[in-house]
Protein backbone atom coordinates (compact mmCIF):
# COMPACT_ATOMS: atom_id res chain seq x y z
CA UNK A 1 0.00 0.00 0.00
CA UNK A 2 0.95 3.33 -0.39
CA UNK A 3 1.04 6.02 2.47
CA UNK A 4 -2.08 7.33 1.95
CA UNK A 5 -3.80 4.42 1.28
CA UNK A 6 -2.48 2.50 4.24
CA UNK A 7 -3.60 5.92 6.40
CA UNK A 8 -7.55 5.31 5.32
CA UNK A 9 -7.65 1.78 6.54
CA UNK A 10 -9.88 1.03 9.40
CA UNK A 11 -7.64 0.50 12.37
CA UNK A 12 -7.22 -3.72 13.33
CA UNK A 13 -6.12 -3.29 16.85
CA UNK A 14 -8.29 -0.12 17.97
CA UNK A 15 -7.75 3.69 18.86
CA UNK A 16 -6.31 5.66 21.51
CA UNK A 17 -7.69 9.35 21.87
CA UNK A 18 -5.15 11.46 23.68
CA UNK A 19 -6.53 14.58 25.18
CA UNK A 20 -5.51 17.99 26.84
CA UNK A 21 -8.09 20.05 28.97
CA UNK A 22 -7.66 22.82 31.35
CA UNK A 23 -8.63 22.77 34.59
CA UNK A 24 -12.25 23.64 33.97
CA UNK A 25 -12.50 20.19 32.04
CA UNK A 26 -12.54 22.25 28.74
CA UNK A 27 -10.52 20.61 25.64
CA UNK A 28 -7.38 22.02 23.98
CA UNK A 29 -6.12 19.41 22.01
CA UNK A 30 -7.05 16.11 20.93
CA UNK A 31 -5.01 13.59 18.72
CA UNK A 32 -5.14 9.88 18.03
CA UNK A 33 -2.88 6.93 17.95
CA UNK A 34 -3.29 2.91 17.02
CA UNK A 35 -4.25 0.94 20.39
CA UNK A 36 -0.95 -0.80 20.53
CA UNK A 37 1.07 2.16 20.77
CA UNK A 38 2.13 3.55 24.24
CA UNK A 39 0.59 6.32 25.75
CA UNK A 40 3.84 8.36 26.65
CA UNK A 41 4.90 8.47 23.10
CA UNK A 42 2.87 10.98 22.19
CA UNK A 43 2.51 13.67 25.14
CA UNK A 44 5.58 16.19 23.70
CA UNK A 45 3.17 16.63 20.01
CA UNK A 46 0.19 16.31 22.43
CA UNK A 47 1.57 19.66 24.31
CA UNK A 48 2.94 20.86 21.08
CA UNK A 49 -0.44 21.22 19.66
CA UNK A 50 -2.05 23.12 22.56
CA UNK A 51 -2.29 26.96 21.68
CA UNK A 52 -4.67 29.45 23.56
CA UNK A 53 -4.92 32.79 22.27
CA UNK A 54 -4.81 35.93 24.68
CA UNK A 55 -6.31 38.93 25.08
CA UNK A 56 -2.42 40.45 24.46
CA UNK A 57 0.43 39.21 22.43
CA UNK A 58 0.95 35.58 20.95
CA UNK A 59 -0.69 32.47 21.92
CA UNK A 60 0.29 30.59 25.48
CA UNK A 61 0.94 27.32 24.86
CA UNK A 62 3.00 26.68 27.92
CA UNK A 63 1.17 25.28 30.90
CA UNK A 64 2.12 25.50 34.35
CA UNK A 65 1.67 22.27 35.64
CA UNK A 66 0.64 18.76 34.21
CA UNK A 67 -1.30 16.10 35.54
CA UNK A 68 -0.62 12.50 33.64
CA UNK A 69 -1.01 8.85 35.38
CA UNK A 70 1.56 6.45 35.31
CA UNK A 71 1.61 6.01 32.16
CA UNK A 72 3.49 9.31 31.56
CA UNK A 73 6.55 8.83 33.94
CA UNK A 74 9.45 8.74 31.74
CA UNK A 75 12.34 9.96 32.19
CA UNK A 76 12.42 11.77 28.77
CA UNK A 77 9.09 13.37 29.28
CA UNK A 78 10.34 14.83 32.94
CA UNK A 79 13.82 16.39 31.29
CA UNK A 80 11.11 17.65 28.74
CA UNK A 81 9.01 19.25 30.88
CA UNK A 82 11.73 20.84 33.42
CA UNK A 83 13.50 22.05 30.28
CA UNK A 84 10.30 24.24 29.58
CA UNK A 85 9.65 25.44 33.40
CA UNK A 86 6.51 23.10 33.53
CA UNK A 87 6.21 21.77 37.06
CA UNK A 88 4.93 17.67 36.60
CA UNK A 89 2.27 16.04 38.66
CA UNK A 90 2.81 12.20 37.50
CA UNK A 91 3.04 9.44 39.62
CA UNK A 92 6.18 7.15 39.80
CA UNK A 93 5.44 3.61 38.04
CA UNK A 94 6.02 0.25 40.29
CA UNK A 95 8.87 -1.74 39.59
CA UNK A 96 8.93 -4.80 38.25
CA UNK A 97 8.70 -7.74 40.35
CA UNK A 98 12.44 -8.76 40.71
CA UNK A 99 14.00 -5.53 39.80
CA UNK A 100 14.94 -2.70 41.56
CA UNK A 101 14.23 1.10 40.77
CA UNK A 102 17.63 2.92 40.01
CA UNK A 103 18.17 5.93 42.39
CA UNK A 104 19.51 8.67 40.51
CA UNK A 105 18.60 12.50 41.62
CA UNK A 106 16.23 13.59 43.29
CA UNK A 107 13.04 11.94 43.47
CA UNK A 108 10.18 13.56 41.87
CA UNK A 109 7.66 15.00 44.18
CA UNK A 110 3.49 13.83 43.91
CA UNK A 111 1.18 16.28 45.46
CA UNK A 112 -1.98 14.21 46.12
CA UNK A 113 -3.99 17.44 46.82
CA UNK A 114 -4.02 18.26 43.52
CA UNK A 115 -3.32 15.26 42.10
CA UNK A 116 -7.06 14.44 42.41
CA UNK A 117 -7.48 17.39 40.25
CA UNK A 118 -7.06 14.68 37.58
CA UNK A 119 -10.58 13.68 37.14
CA UNK A 120 -11.31 16.65 35.49
CA UNK A 121 -10.13 14.71 32.50
CA UNK A 122 -11.68 11.55 33.26
CA UNK A 123 -14.96 13.45 33.58
CA UNK A 124 -14.53 14.45 29.73
CA UNK A 125 -13.81 10.96 28.56
CA UNK A 126 -16.95 10.12 30.34
CA UNK A 127 -18.60 12.91 28.68
CA UNK A 128 -17.00 11.72 25.40
CA UNK A 129 -18.14 8.31 25.99
CA UNK A 130 -21.88 9.43 25.83
CA UNK A 131 -21.54 10.69 22.43
CA UNK A 132 -22.97 7.64 20.86
CA UNK A 133 -21.27 7.73 17.46
CA UNK A 134 -17.95 8.09 18.81
CA UNK A 135 -18.87 5.34 22.00
CA UNK A 136 -19.55 2.68 18.77
CA UNK A 137 -16.82 4.47 16.62
CA UNK A 138 -19.43 4.61 13.20
CA UNK A 139 -16.13 6.30 11.18
CA UNK A 140 -14.21 3.64 10.69
CA UNK A 141 -11.13 6.13 8.88
CA UNK A 142 -9.26 8.13 11.12
CA UNK A 143 -9.55 11.59 9.35
CA UNK A 144 -13.44 10.93 9.85
CA UNK A 145 -13.11 9.71 13.39
CA UNK A 146 -10.86 12.79 14.59
CA UNK A 147 -13.30 15.05 12.92
CA UNK A 148 -16.34 13.65 14.67
CA UNK A 149 -14.37 13.92 17.98
CA UNK A 150 -13.88 17.57 17.02
CA UNK A 151 -17.53 18.30 16.34
CA UNK A 152 -18.29 16.73 19.55
CA UNK A 153 -15.69 19.23 21.27
CA UNK A 154 -17.47 21.84 19.74
CA UNK A 155 -21.14 20.73 20.71
CA UNK A 156 -19.13 20.73 24.24
CA UNK A 157 -18.35 24.12 23.77
CA UNK A 158 -21.27 25.65 22.05
CA UNK A 159 -23.73 23.99 25.04
CA UNK A 160 -21.17 25.77 27.65
CA UNK A 161 -21.05 28.94 26.94
CA UNK A 162 -23.92 29.65 24.65
CA UNK A 163 -26.92 27.49 26.56
CA UNK A 164 -29.88 29.59 27.88
CA UNK A 165 -29.74 28.33 30.73
CA UNK A 166 -26.65 29.65 32.78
Amino acid sequence: FSGAAWRDLPDRFGTKIHLVCDKNGLPLHVMLSPAQKHDAAFLIPLLQGVSIPQKRGRSKSRPKMIMADKAYDASYIRQYLTARAIQSNIPLKEPRKGTKRRKRGRKPTLDPKKYKERNVIERLIGWLKNCRRIATRFEKNAHNFLAMIKLAFIKFYLKKYFSDRT
